[in-house]
């Protein structure tokens, strides 16, 4: 079959990118991405040459280009990453997450209606969902749970989430939605958490880490994540939602603190700086429903996902090095510069 990825040359979709090329040569995956600042061609350099892969640069939200495309490829299945995704960057200017997450979302879904796209998987975010209290452990995200967001971004996601599900009972197309707690790994953009600190730790930089760094995510090693929507676009149930978390609770101190203990850097570096708006609290998923369903369960823990992520790091300082020392520069002083 043929897959049309987009956002394939930002984090989860360029891995996402990768194991399909590499796992299911049978299949042909082209990715479509329109290079913003966080795609990067160099996440895709070394399947580009391969025979069933395929790069195209555009925007998801220009339709007459989506039409023309889907018009000449006849696409099988579309899994859609492409997304604006950073909290900070939405609370900075929330007019862009609402075009690309919304109206983007919509133009690909027309297109899916008029070609007769067999499957549209839209990838979300446990975000939708709002927070937990950090003193109650048992409470976990459900596929059920109400919608509760926080910033312009998850709710930016969420609006989307609703009009695939629109869409799905007003138009009966053939959809699915995964939502996934916090990814890590290769590839993942240096304004990130994880990646910031590696990066800012092995320039023995100061470290920022919002409030008293409290605040617990789920942490999901990335290959994970793409097992899941391997498993949901070929043997999911249409018109259902699957969560998919990592059971790895882990507070954004004791992430810094892990970074720095394997790195052997010192603690001294970490700079707490005033926290964000809206800051949630914890996220937590039960993933539950995929792994009884579809018999889906994560590979890594953090202890061993983090090593691994910090060796692809000290392994790979091209490529990170080259984002740090552009745009993401000034990116940094913007969002950091009041916050001393």
């Amino acid at each position: 079959m043929k897959l049309l990825v987009t956002g394939g040359a930002g984090f989860i979709g360029g891995n996402f990118a990768h194991m399909m090329v590499n796992s299911h040569p049978e299949d042909e995956t082209v990715v479509l991405d329109a290079l913003t600042y966080a795609g990067n061609l160099e996440t895709l350099s070394p399947i580009m040459d391969r025979p069933n892969f395929r790069f195209v640069k555009g925007d998801i939200t220009d339709r007459d280009f989506i039409d023309d495309l889907f018009a000449k490829e006849h696409f099988d299945i579309v899994v859609n990453f492409a997304a604006e995704s950073h909290v900070d960057r939405s609370i900075e200017d929330p007019g862009i997450f609402l075009k690309t997450n919304i109206l983007g979302v919509q133009t690909l879904m027309d297109a899916c209606r008029k070609y007769g796209i067999q499957r549209y998987h839209q990838v979300s975010t446990d975000e939708v969902y709002g927070d937990l209290p950090l003193d109650r452990p048992d409470l976990l995200f459900h596929e059920d749970t109400p919608i509760h967001t926080s910033s312009p971004y998850s709710a930016s996601k969420a609006s989307a989430d609703l009009l695939v599900n629109a869409y799905h009972r007003t138009f009966g197309l053939p959809v699915t939605i995964s939502r996934c707690s916090n990814n890590y790994g290769p590839y993942h953009f240096p304004e990130k958490l994880i990646p910031l600190v590696i990066s800012r730790a092995l320039a023995d930089e100061s470290i920022p880490v919002y409030g008293e760094g409290a605040n617990v995510r789920d942490w999901l090693y990335v290959t994970d994540h793409c097992s899941a929507i391997d498993l949901i676009i070929r043997n999911g149930r249409d018109g259902e939602v699957y969560n998919i978390g990592g059971h790895n609770e882990v507070s954004n101190l004791e992430v810094v603190k892990t970074i720095l203990r394997v790195l052997n850097k010192p603690e001294s570096l970490i700079h707490f700086v005033k926290d964000r708006p809206g800051h949630d609290l914890r996220y937590a998923m039960d993933p539950t429903k995929i792994e009884t369903e579809l018999g889906w369960k994560p590979e890594y823990r953090f202890e061993s996902g983090i090593r691994k992520t910090i060796e692809w790091y000290l392994s790979n300082r091209d490529w990170w090095e080259h984002i740090v020392s552009g745009e993401y520069q000034n990116y940094y002083a913007k969002m950091y510069k009041d916050r001393q």
